[in-house]
């Protein structure tokens, strides 16, 4: 038996070292973005680096474990965003959840379209490759389908690249927030709660990744902390939050995964299916902005919190956005949430739907 926790110990110090490559250089992007003062330095600069090498034919290892680990912390994180005095939204949130439904409705049924009609993709690709967010659920799905794996796992991985590359500019065209970044000490850098604060945080992390697998939640590392820590923290027993450096990990890890997505992607060999995917995410980034719009004069929150709420993204990327950038995490969190489980529960039905109609 001690042989055996030896090997595995070996294997996991083995596949870290393979890993060591990739986080340098999403590191150095990110340090790189923060000295330049680039939006969102720790995302972004690890983001832009891994697919810049990833597109030079560079083959960075992913960093499958890692990312693991840092959505837990991400959904401890953004659970520390849940506060006793949100009780008040309800009715708020409840419009604006309504208006995010159906902004998605639209962003299937035109993402359908392009992939079906202009790229001429299979039904199954059009339902996989135009599902607004779930990477992860849509990815095992399409794998039990007939759908272009290769098609949607590019799809995705596009619209998400794109999507954070364009949040700067578009924040900024439509204002209500500040992109510069705050003014972090060393001492603030490295901050830890105290014992008792710092058990409820792991044990929520722990618990709520349990939690999230039991419930069968989309992306159950993800949210089944969230939903744990935020109970914590809405009632009140837990008020601290996880050290800002630990954040910053987490982001280097989070943009290092999406730059890493396109090792091996020849620019010639899937040019239709990139500008496809290129044109989707633009015009899902469009009814985004409408959408946004009509649930800021709805409901009164920013129309930068309603765009990231609405966007057709990953939870995780955008919902680290919302935290870094300090823009109602735990609406947008919420708001992803639900997006995910009702496109889930509904895509097996849709698809039967759009295959007996022979669309």
């Amino acid at each position: 038996m001690s042989a055996t926790l030896i090997d595995a110990l070996k294997d996991r110090c083995s596949a870290g070292s393979r890993l060591l490559p990739t986080l340098a250089v999403g590191v150095c992007g990110s340090v790189l973005a923060y000295a330049v003062n680039m939006p969102l330095p720790w995302l972004l600069g690890a983001l832009i680096a891994t697919t810049v090498l990833s597109l030079a034919g560079v083959r960075l290892p992913a960093p499958a474990g890692s990312r693991k680990a840092v959505l837990v912390v991400i959904g401890v994180v953004l659970g520390a965003a849940f506060t006793p005095d949100m009780a008040g939204d309800v009715g708020r949130w409840g419009a604006s959840l309504v208006i995010m439904l159906l902004s998605t409705a639209v962003m299937m049924v035109v993402s359908v379209w392009l992939s079906r009609r202009v790229a001429g993709n299979s039904v199954d690709t059009a339902i996989y490759a135009g599902m607004p967010g779930g990477l992860s659920a849509v990815t095992l799905m399409a794998a039990d389908s007939d759908a272009d794996l290769r098609v949607v796992g590019l799809t995705h991985a596009v619209r998400i690249l794109v999507l954070l590359l364009a949040i700067p500019p578009v924040l900024q065209l439509i204002g209500h927030v500040s992109l510069q970044a705050n003014t972090t000490t060393l001492t603030q850098w490295l901050a830890m709660p105290g014992l008792a604060d710092t058990l409820m945080l792991v044990g929520s992390g722990i618990a709520g990744a349990w939690l999230g697998r039991i419930l069968r939640l989309p992306n159950p590392l993800l949210f089944g902390p969230v939903l744990v820590s935020g109970t914590l923290h809405i009632t009140g027993i837990c008020e601290a939050t996880i050290p800002p450096v630990i954040v910053a990990l987490a982001q280097i890890v989070i943009g290092v995964s999406v730059g890493v997505r396109f090792v091996g992607t020849s620019l010639s060999s899937v040019g239709l299916s990139l500008m496809i995917a290129i044109v989707q995410a633009l015009l899902l980034m469009l009814i985004a902005l409408a959408a946004a719009w009509v649930g800021h004069l709805v409901t009164g929150y920013s129309p930068a919190a309603a765009l990231l709420a609405y966007m057709p993204g990953g939870a995780p990327e955008l919902s680290l956005v919302a935290l870094s950038l300090n823009i109602e995490p735990a609406f947008v969190t919420s708001h992803h949430l639900l997006r995910i489980t009702v496109l889930i529960m509904i895509m097996p039905l849709l698809l039967n739907v759009l295959k007996r109609c022979r669309v």
